[in-house]
């Protein structure tokens, strides 16, 4: 009682309450009951902000805003940046990259430039000052894109230009900065500036030739999930403090590390939830609480001249960044919610504004006087208002006008079931479900063990282990925040057992364990589980063997066979395919037949467009034992084969165990068998690449005609 007392302060000049267990108690209420403010049409990130300024030193008064503020305020706004870069998408960036670069010139040189003039004309700032508010006004930060990862849009081509841009703006936002200040320097001359290169080189080096080696290395040998965290937490951290030590912004350094992570990190990993439940629960509501608290309204209603500042900033800055957004769609042609949400993106002014005014009012530069500061200040927080609402309407309406299904959404029915045995093998096989899982399609995965009496194993030892597999599995799956059903079964055999399953609850695709080879096995076996499991069902079934983390993958190559576009699972094992490649950001490579390819490319380009994919003929089957001395560890083979009996079968698919075990060891394997059962019906219509419909007939006839 008497500690809770001490906490509490009735003296004007000091907050009510100063104790940290209270102080931090009073944020995290602050945090749980921000969100009732939608229910007033107020958006998060606005009722954060306006929950600072009630409780800080300009409001109520309520608390201070102490170390913790600084230190959780600052890597809130470097996760910011992180995050995005982690989410962007390897392949929209190639394909937007130049949109993202021209887009950054122009919401930096228009702002910078007109935002100067204004600043010198209406504000009376002399030219260094005029300079560094027109950095002010070209720079912006990624507040609002939390609320586009609500929405799950964050592929989409203004999102990912608008992330690019604001790379390039902050870029040149920090170098002028760095120039303009380092101008005012006695110590200014040819070898300072030399210095600055050869750090920022030595920098870009360590951070895209070491940390991506470092950090394969890491999540390949450590899989702990406390350690996982902390090492991807340590790398936003040291690639933000080496870029402030190489005369740089942890900001620009934070979105560096991210661009480093991202093919490290699968999109639906348990590693990627972890990240972003951490930043959006503390980190990311702490920093935007403390700039709250910054904000002093009393400013507006006292002092006129501020008033006259931070109109003329508000309408400039927001005006600027508006015409640039404007000039963007005319340029593409785009609509105007996308105009609207790249707006609402690169407007916002935060922690980039506030570092440049800091070092601008700095004693050694003295260029901006207190008045200004307090200006800046309220810019962020009205910029960040308007962000708010602009980046809100303008996501929600380009996620109601791209919500109509497409052909990918609910076509491949069914639960993708894992079949567990081998404690090293659950979590490639698991991370593998969650990455082919349809996100559109609310079925849980199904995690199975089968436990049967066999030699000297008791049957209730099985179905322990079985237990313990299948909590491992679970916890997995619900790290990534995917359902998982288990069953643990006791079965007279391995392969009855799983064939029920899939009976029982219509399981679309089964993911096995694809086991060494032992002694005495035909060439043509990939044991007894496997080849009795594919001989008496006819759904897709994916034998893995993971070398490496699947999160550690750099290139997955598809060998495809001959008329493999003539069965019925062509378009579904596909479909898995490019959900790899799109959730872990690696490179697709198709070995496949001349006819073949063009309706890989074809799919590929109409469904999956960023995803990066080279397509190579190969008119032999034999040609796949070339393949060997082009894969290395961090790489994956997928082998397409079919049943016998079926039209794209070859008598070569017979040696295809023998040929993994012998030139396939160093690498990690799939080998694919796809659906062969399909709808029931008697033809399927496709188009083929020019256009022509095509007509494939059902499984018996094609097995018929194959004979």
């Amino acid at each position: 009682m008497l500690t809770a007392l001490s906490a509490i302060s009735l003296s004007a000049d000091t907050a009510l309450v100063t104790d940290p267990t209270w102080t931090f108690a009073i944020v995290l209420l602050v945090i749980l009951l921000a969100p009732l403010l939608r229910r007033l049409g107020i958006p998060y990130i606005v009722g954060l902000l306006l929950a600072g300024i009630l409780i800080g030193e300009h409001g109520l008064n309520l608390i201070e805003r102490d170390r913790s503020f600084e230190i959780f305020g600052q890597v809130g706004v470097y996760y910011i940046m992180f995050t995005a870069a982690l989410e962007l998408d390897v392949g929209s960036v190639e394909h937007y990259g130049r949109g993202g670069l021209r887009f950054g010139l122009l919401t930096f040189l228009l702002p910078f430039t007109l935002g100067g003039l204004t600043a010198h004309w209406l504000l009376g700032m002399s030219a260094m000052s005029s300079v560094l508010m027109g950095c002010v006004f070209g720079s912006h930060t990624l507040v609002t894109y939390p609320i586009v990862g609500r929405y799950g849009l964050g592929k989409h081509k203004a999102v990912v230009i608008s992330v690019v841009s604001t790379a390039v703006a902050m870029l040149a936002a920090l170098l002028i900065l760095a120039v303009t200040v380092g101008s005012l320097s006695p110590e200014t001359g040819w070898l300072r500036w030399a210095l600055f290169a050869v750090k920022c080189l030595v920098y870009f080096l360590v951070l895209f030739v070491v940390y991506p080696r470092l950090g394969r290395w890491y999540l390949r040998r450590f899989s702990d999930n406390v350690g996982q965290f902390i090492f991807i937490l340590g790398t936003m951290s040291f690639g933000a403090a080496f870029a402030k030590l190489c005369g740089l912004e942890g900001l620009l350094g934070a979105f560096l590390a991210g661009l480093v992570c991202n093919r490290l990190i699968p999109r639906t990993s348990p590693l990627m939830n972890r990240i972003e439940f951490v930043g959006n629960a503390l980190f990311i509501p702490y920093f935007l609480i403390g700039v709250g608290m910054l904000v002093d309204v009393r400013v507006l209603f006292t002092d006129l001249g501020t008033v006259w500042t931070v109109v003329v900033m508000v309408i400039a800055g927001a005006a600027l960044k508006f015409l640039a957004s404007f000039l963007e769609k005319l340029l593409t042609r785009g609509s105007w919610d996308s105009c609207l949400l790249m707006f609402g993106l690169t407007n916002a002014h935060s922690a980039g504004a506030l570092a440049i005014v800091m070092v601008a009012s700095s004693p050694q530069v003295g260029l901006v006087d207190p008045s200004v500061v307090n200006a800046i200040v309220m810019l962020i927080l009205f910029s960040c208002i308007i962000s708010s609402f602009a980046t809100s309407h303008g996501v929600r309406r380009l996620a109601l006008r791209d919500a109509t299904p497409d052909e990918n959404r609910g076509s491949f029915h069914g639960k993708c079931l894992v079949t567990y045995s081998q404690r090293d093998s659950v979590e490639p096989m698991t991370m593998l479900a969650i990455l082919i899982r349809n996100p559109y399609i609310p079925d849980p995965l199904m995690g199975l063990s089968v436990a049967y009496e066999e030699g000297g194993e008791d049957e209730a030892d099985m179905h322990n282990r079985g237990r313990r597999l299948l909590a491992k599995a679970s916890e997995i799956a619900s790290a990534a925040d995917v359902g998982m059903t288990t069953l643990n079964r006791i079965s007279t055999n391995i392969v009855s057992g799983i064939l029920h399953t899939m009976r029982e609850y219509d399981c679309g695709e089964v993911i096995v364990c694809l086991a060494d080879r032992t002694t005495g096995m035909p060439k043509s076996s990939l044991g007894k589980v496997i080849d009795n499991l594919v001989e008496g069902c006819h759904r897709e079934v994916m034998a893995l063997r993971g070398i490496v983390p699947l999160g550690t993958l750099q290139r997955v190559v598809v060998a495809v066979p001959e008329k493999a576009e003539y069965e019925v699972g062509f378009y579904k094992w596909l479909e898995h395919i490019c959900r790899i490649g799109e959730q872990l950001g690696c490179r697709l490579e198709y070995y496949a037949h001349q006819a073949t390819l063009p309706y890989i490319r074809g799919y590929m380009d109409r469904q999956h467009g960023s995803v990066r994919a080279a397509y190579n003929e190969m008119s032999n089957w034999g040609q796949l034992m070339n393949l060997p001395r082009m894969l290395g560890v961090d790489e994956m083979i997928v082998i397409v084969t079919a049943r016998q009996g079926f039209i794209s079968y070859r008598r070569e698919f017979d040696s295809l165990p023998l040929q993994i075990h012998r030139y396939f060891s160093h690498t990690s394997v799939m080998l694919l068998y796809p659906d062969e059962w399909g709808d029931p019906l008697e033809e399927v219509s496709i188009f083929a690449p020019n256009g022509r419909a095509v007509t494939r007939k059902s499984r018996w006839l094609k097995s018929f005609l194959n004979t």
